[in-house]
């Protein structure tokens, strides 16, 4: 299969060593295609997306749905990510969004947003699901004291557009909050969303799903894939599956000939992660960071970071252009770099644990879920811009509905597969093009 990236990024047997894996090993698990199956639903990706959708296509529409992951359940991008359920899963400033789209598209967008964290925490209770819960909304950092009226703008603007109550935090309320860095200057605090232990709650999710009688296959790579008369027929190394409709539920990780002409639609991006060792209550109070809600500040090339509920401090960012092992290790020496100016006070503090994975850019900057009308009885939801925890899941909801006929609230402008990259093989350079702006705007702003 064709990917953009070193073949180490994408090689299920390539271990991912997170900390969130090594939280819990006990999850059991699924079982290999070894047999030529039927399906009323195919769904490529066991991801929060692919397992949102079996689980609501099984529980609430009584449709029979197979999810095929090409590895472990959890081993892409859902269970790697830093465990921020909460709104952001487009790259479009909002303003921008308004001029293109107008209120009302950007008024349902939002809305899709701030339900995508509802209906989590209402799986997470109905399942009982252990994820580790932590804090309580998000909160945008400014990394630059010049910064702190733009975001009372944002406040501002968030209110009177969306009736959003996000507050404005001076530099005393964040540290008064458990929120002091030498390096951060303001905030404004979202009350929609929360933290929680990815691995836990993907792994969590494919119980779940199993138990509505949707059967999961790990280590299922889709190989090949054509059309036998109005049936879909996906092949994997040592099973045939054939449905009558397939979705498409792969984000970052989604092989460049999966299908003949969903090549050139998606840029996959690096993302990076480190975790500390856990520390005491000591070393917490002499830095003065002790919450656990979810902070990133605002960068272009952004960081995100959050305390852990056993004294570990996970920090992550965007960034680098290359997944060979040499240039990950620069790139995770660049994101201990960034934590450790964030944090003087923790500089003795040792990491346990550093990992890659990959996010899901669209060339328009937005989601995408819905059916595919060139290719009948195709399904797509994906690009949630490296937000997807909450967004995958709605989106994989959204994509059921779709499937079973029904109506799903969400914007015109997310429906359509995403677009083709202009000369798809120049995405690489568009990347570095833009990470090269992005760090001059970083330095400049």
């Amino acid at each position: 299969m064709k990917h953009l990236y070193h073949p180490s990024a994408l090689d299920p047997a390539t271990p991912v060593k997170s900390w969130w894996r090594d939280s819990k090993t006990d999850f059991p698990p699924y079982p290999t295609l070894e047999a030529e199956i039927e399906t009323d639903v195919a769904i490529i990706g066991g991801g929060f997306t692919g397992l949102s959708a079996a689980y609501h296509l099984q529980r609430d529409h009584g449709i029979e749905a197979v999810v095929l992951e090409r590895a472990e359940i959890g081993w892409g991008a859902s269970g790697r990510n830093g465990g921020f359920c909460c709104m952001g899963s487009s790259k479009m400033p909002w303003s921008k969004m308004l001029k293109k789209f107008g209120l009302a598209e950007t008024q349902t967008f939002w809305r899709s947003q701030k339900g995508s964290v509802d209906l989590v925490a209402e799986i997470v209770a109905r399942e009982g699901l252990d994820i580790d819960k932590t804090g309580t909304g998000e909160i945008s950092l400014a990394h630059k004291p010049d910064m702190t009226d733009a975001l009372k703008e944002e406040a501002a603007f968030m209110a009177k557009t969306f009736g959003a109550t996000e507050v404005f935090m001076s530099k005393e309320e964040l540290v008064a909050g458990g929120f002091n860095s030498p390096g951060l200057h303001a905030g404004v605090a979202n009350p929609v969303g929360f933290g929680l232990n990815p691995w836990k709650y993907v792994n969590g999710l494919a119980a779940a799903t199993a138990k509505t009688g949707a059967r999961i296959f790990a280590n299922s790579e889709v190989i090949n894939w054509v059309r036998e008369g109005n049936k879909h027929v996906l092949t994997t190394p040592r099973g045939r599956v054939k449905a009558n409709k397939v979705l498409i539920a792969t984000a970052g990780y989604t092989p460049e000939d999966l299908h003949g002409d969903f090549g050139g639609r998606i840029l996959p991006a690096l993302s990076s992660i480190v975790v500390t060792r856990p520390m005491n209550q000591n070393e917490l109070g002499a830095q003065g960071w002790t919450n656990t809600t979810p902070v990133y500040d605002l960068r272009y090339l952004l960081h995100y970071f959050r305390l852990l509920p056993d004294g570990r401090f996970m920090f992550g960012g965007r960034g680098g252009l290359s997944a060979a092992p040499d240039a990950l290790e620069r790139q995770l020496n660049n994101i201990e770099a960034a934590f450790r100016a964030y944090y003087p006070e923790w500089k003795h503090v040792e990491i346990t644990h550093r990992w890659s994975g990959l996010l899901c850019l669209a060339q328009d900057l937005v989601p995408h879920v819905g059916a595919w009308d060139e290719q009948p009885g195709t399904y797509f939801a994906m690009c949630y811009h490296g937000n997807g925890v909450a967004m995958g899941t709605w989106s994989g909801r959204a994509a059921a509905r779709v499937i079973a006929g029904g109506v799903e609230e969400r914007p015109d402008f997310m429906r359509k597969a995403p677009p083709k990259f202009p000369f798809p093989v120049l995405r690489p350079l568009y990347l570095r093009g833009a990470y090269m702006t992005y760090g001059i705007k970083d330095a400049l702003k």
